[in-house]
């Protein structure tokens, strides 16, 4: 059994993720992995488990909180609802 490095629980179904700079994680659900690995918005400190929006090096959940702290975020839409030209 492996233990989860966020909560210590030992599990026989826990996982590792490998991330790309080489380091190797273990957890025991997808809910530690975000708690651990999910970069945090730059706006709003929410955890942002989409694709979320890099603008200037700086990563948001949203482009309404690039929009909010980027001048170059004023060029950001998000494409959720948007229908293609």
């Amino acid at each position: 059994m492996a233990t989860c490095e966020v909560c210590g629980n030992e599990y026989w179904m826990a996982f590792e993720v490998r991330t790309v700079s080489g380091d190797t994680h273990t957890f025991d659900c997808f809910e530690c992995a975000a708690q651990k690995l999910a970069p945090i918005c730059e706006h709003c400190d929410v955890k942002i488990l989409g694709h979320g929006v890099e603008v200037g090096g700086r990563f948001f959940c949203c482009a309404h909180c690039a929009r909010a702290e980027e001048a170059q975020g004023a060029e950001i839409r998000d494409a959720v609802g948007a229908r293609p030209a």
